[in-house]
């Protein structure tokens, strides 16, 4: 079983968003946020403000990102799973720059081009541009049909880390970190 550990950047500017088209690897063609794999002994807040600043150019602080939700991806037949932690910002500086892995572009929130997206973004996006914290667990098939969705509501990070290893302990998945 092949287990990873992820980030994702969701940057928010009042009533838009920036969204990268990813050019290459996993998520070929899919607009997205900013993020990827966490590198041994790397924090999860560290490797999220390393990915946004690599794939498009922007800086944030450590106190100007939050994780807002977490979802544990399960790509059925693969036996492949993936743990993203997703991060908040609406505080950044830079200038928005195209790089080799993303082209990014600001969406008005109300135009957010979910049939270019990932399935599941279209149920999730609204509960972080709420501010709502929350986790999830998505059961793929392939990349493009959702299986399984269950998305919980939740008030801490420690209630969400909570759930996360529930749902590791009832699929028997031994967390690894990078």
């Amino acid at each position: 079983m092949k287990y990873q550990r992820c980030t994702l950047v969701q940057v928010v500017d009042g009533d838009r968003i920036l969204l990268g088209l990813k050019k290459r690897g996993f998520g070929v063609g899919k607009w997205n946020g900013f993020g990827g794999k966490v590198e041994k002994g790397e924090s999860l807040v560290k490797a999220a403000m390393r990915e946004l600043q690599e794939e498009c150019g922007l800086i944030v602080n450590e106190d100007d990102v939050r994780q807002i939700g977490m979802i544990l991806f399960d790509f059925v037949g693969d036996d492949f799973f993936i743990e993203m932690n997703i991060f908040k910002t609406k505080k950044f500086t830079g200038v928005v720059q195209e790089s080799e892995e993303m082209k990014p572009k600001w969406f008005p929130v109300s135009e957010i081009p979910f049939s270019e997206m990932w399935a599941d973004d279209i149920d999730w996006y609204p509960i972080m541009l709420r501010d709502d914290m929350f986790y999830g667990h998505m059961k793929f098939k392939g990349h493009e049909t959702i299986l399984n969705e269950d998305i919980t509501l939740v008030t801490s990070l420690k209630e969400m880390y909570s759930v996360h290893e529930k749902t590791l302990e009832a699929y028997s998945i031994k967390h690894i970190d990078p």
